[in-house]
Order: C-alpha cells, then structure tokens, then sequence
C-alpha cells in the first residue's frame, strides 16, 4: 500500500515517518522547498525526541521520501492523508479550512480511481462531507472513499504516542476506506490497540472534545490552585488524592501557567465557534478559554510582585520559553504573554531554552538570550521557571543563589522542593501553595 502524506508540519511528518516505520512505503509531500531540502538530507526541521533517527532509517530503507512534486506523490498513492494546518481566523477564532479545501481540490484533479483520501487534519464537525463535495464536483463520476482520522500526538512524545496509542478513532463511509485504514494500523493490532470505528461526524467531535476536555482538566488544577493559596493548601497533595480516583486521572492534573501550544489554543476556540454556530454554546469550554488567557496575564504579575513595588530596572532570569518540554514549539506558549509583560514594566529579562531560541527570538524582542541555564542568574533580582526541562531540575540552587542579586524563585511549574530552596538562602514562591522563605 502506497502512501502519500500532505503536509511536513508536525502531525504529518511524525504520521508519515511513523507509517514509513511499520513498513509501508510513505512519500511526503510540501511546497516548502527549504523544508524538503532538509527532510531529504535527513534533518527534521522541528525537534521531536526520536525523529531525526527515524527519518533517516525509512529513508536509507528506501520506504520514505520527500517531495514537492503533489501531482506525482497524489497519483501514485492508495491512500492519501491530509495534514495541513488549521490554523486559527483571526476575529471569530473559528478554524481557517482553507488549506483543507485547497489541498482536497488538487488531490482530486490528480488522484486515481478508488483512491482513499483521510483527513488527519483537526477539523470542525461537517467538513469531512465537505471536502467530499468539494472534490466530487472537481472530478464528477470518480469513485474515491473519505476518511477522518484524527491525531492525538503530544508534542514530546508523539512518536510514543503514535507507536502506542490510547485508541485510533476512524470516521468512515464505506467498506474500502475502513479496510485500508484496518490494514494501515493493523501493526497496532499486536499490541490489543482499540480501533474505534465510528462515522464521519463522531471522530470530528471526538478530536475537539478530547482536547476541550484536557484543557478544562488544566484550568480547573489551576483554579484549584489559587483556592489552596488563599487558604494555605498545597495543589499537588490535592492532585495527587484526586486524580488516584480513577474516574478522574492523574494526567493533566499539574498547577502551572496557562496551557499552550500548537492544539489546546486553536482547538478550544473553534470548538467554542462550532457551538455557538450550531446553537449549542460550550459554556464550560467558553470560561476555560477566558480563564486560561487571564492564568497568563496573573503569573506575569506574580513575577512583578516578588520584584517588589518599583520592578523598572530589575533583572529577573527565565528558564524555558517554550509551552512544554522536549520540544521547541512557543506557538500560544505562556511566555509570549508573560515575556512582554515583564519587559513593558521596565524589567530586564534573561531567558534560557534548551531549544526554543530559533522560534522563540523573533516573537520575542527586547530579551536578552542567555547560552547556559546558570547564565540567566546572574545579577538577577528574580529567578521564574516557566518550562519544566528536565535540564533545570537538578540545577545547584546555592549556585543560584551566589549569582543572584535578589533572593527570589518564582517556580511556575513546581519542579522544586520547597525546603530545598530555602536551604539555599532563597524565597520560594511556587503555584497553588504557600511562599516558603524567611520573610514570608
């Protein structure tokens, strides 16, 4: 079975690599020159933990290639998956489909006979049969089935996820898209993963409430988190004995700035547009996405409060920039509201990323770029930790403490004992639960 993926963003490329990996011969196609110039020389142009060894054994295998050719890639294929972005529209927050439907008219014009095209996109509920439509006025009397098939990959981790899925959730319409997407995933099959058939309108819903869901589970930690302030609770103990029920779950359950990313942003909107459009307001998905913007805003402003009441002029160090660790993703990261927010008070900022620089420096001027961790401490009045790396885990905190000139550790992910940080002379304000320090 021969596969063409459209689209080299990250849910395509980690797709197309992955279905290359069970064996299948995958093609990847987009009209970013200087994108497939890389994936040709083996080089991933996002970082993903994995990928690059990936990439390059399916290639040297002779079962993954990269183009910019659509028409050939599109004509050779038995399957062909969309993946382009959906992004954003600006003004209403509902999801920008054009891309979709551009592509859906090009694969049509092209493709073959009983083709089965799939979208991996994430879409609004309805466009699948839209995309159907599309491309049977563009090629009238050609059979071809349509698919949804959407993806549930976190960045970080999505080769894991991919490999080891929760579930597959497959939208079809007839026999012979559900056959090739069975033989696809049939690799997974080994491994008792549940192959969740369902139709076209149920796995577009699907996709969007299970992201809904997920950010909801973060902004309601992080409420939960400013009660246990107010009355001296500790978040993560509160975590911990909720999510051992296990109608609830641990995961998703960590206080920290806001979520990000590339998907929680864009999904919650559109699926709050797809609501309101459908008389069926998403109250609750409605508050989580007023709630999460104004996370963001507080935690700038809890970083200026331990600068003390006249912050112009000081120095606070940022370790981590981008949404998440183990990638270099800051698209709707917290620290492109709070970034901005320091440096508008007059503060000088000093930031470290593991990864993120590349991305992260265009979007955000007026900060200083610090090559090690240690680095942002120096002369700093305050220290924020807005990523959890791995990397500043087991950072020396009396190290810290020496090179600053302030004594402050505003820890937005929690990464750090408390006790720990004091023992190194340091104040320590955390989420969700008391400031530890002498002058607390």
């Amino acid at each position: 079975m021969r596969v063409t993926m459209i689209g080299t963003g990250y849910v395509g490329l980690v797709s197309g690599v992955c279905f290359s990996e069970f064996g299948f011969d995958v093609t990847c196609v987009d009209i970013d020159d200087a994108k497939i110039a890389m994936l040709n020389d083996q080089k991933s142009p996002i970082y993903e933990p994995g990928l690059d060894d990936l990439i390059a054994r399916n290639h040297e295998a002779g079962h993954l290639t990269f183009t910019t050719d659509f028409d050939k890639a599109v004509a050779e294929a038995d399957v062909v998956f969309v993946a382009v972005g959906t992004p954003s529209r600006r003004g209403d927050g509902e999801a920008d489909l054009s891309y979709v439907f551009d592509a859906a008219r090009r694969i049509a014009r092209v493709m073959r006979p009983e083709t089965v095209v799939v979208i991996k996109s994430t879409v609004v509920v309805g466009t699948c049969r839209k995309v159907h439509d599309i491309m049977a006025a563009e090629r009238p009397g050609v059979p071809f089935s349509i698919c949804s098939n959407p993806e549930f990959l976190r960045e970080g981790s999505a080769i894991e996820d991919f490999m080891r899925p929760d579930r597959v959730i497959v939208g079809v319409e007839d026999e012979r898209g559900e056959k090739a997407l069975r033989h696809l995933y049939r690799p997974l099959y080994l491994r008792e993963t549940p192959i969740v058939v369902t139709t076209l309108e149920n796995a577009e819903i699907t996709k969007y409430a299970a992201n809904a869901f997920l950010a909801m589970k973060i902004t309601f930690i992080n409420e939960i988190a400013n009660l246990c302030e107010k009355v001296g609770g500790d978040v993560q103990q509160v975590a911990s004995g909720i999510g051992l029920d296990k109608r609830i779950g641990s995961k998703f359950l960590h206080a920290g700035p806001g979520y990000g990313g590339s998907c929680f942003p864009k999904d919650t909107s559109a699926f709050a547009a797809t609501g309101r459009n459908n008389g069926a307001p998403q109250l609750l998905v409605e508050a989580t996405i007023a709630v999460n913007e104004a996370r963001k805003r507080a935690m700038a402003d809890r970083i200026l409060d331990a600068l003390g009441p006249n912050p112009a002029g000081k120095t606070v160090g940022i370790l981590g920039i981008a949404f998440k660790p183990n990638t270099d993703d800051v698209r709707d990261a917290p620290s492109l509201v709070i970034v901005p927010r320091l440096v508008g008070a007059g503060v000088r900022v000093r930031a470290h990323d593991p990864e993120a620089r590349e991305q992260a420096e265009p979007l955000l001027p007026g900060m200083e770029w610090c090559d090690q961790a240690y680095d942002v401490t120096e002369g700093a009045d305050a220290v924020a930790v807005l990523t959890e790396w791995n990397v500043y885990r087991g950072l020396d905190l009396k190290r810290m403490a020496k090179a600053m000139a302030g004594d402050k550790i505003v820890d937005l992910r929690n990464i750090y004992r408390p006790e720990d940080v004091t023992d190194a002379g340091l104040h320590y304000i955390s989420v969700g639960k008391k400031v530890y320090g002498a002058d607390a």
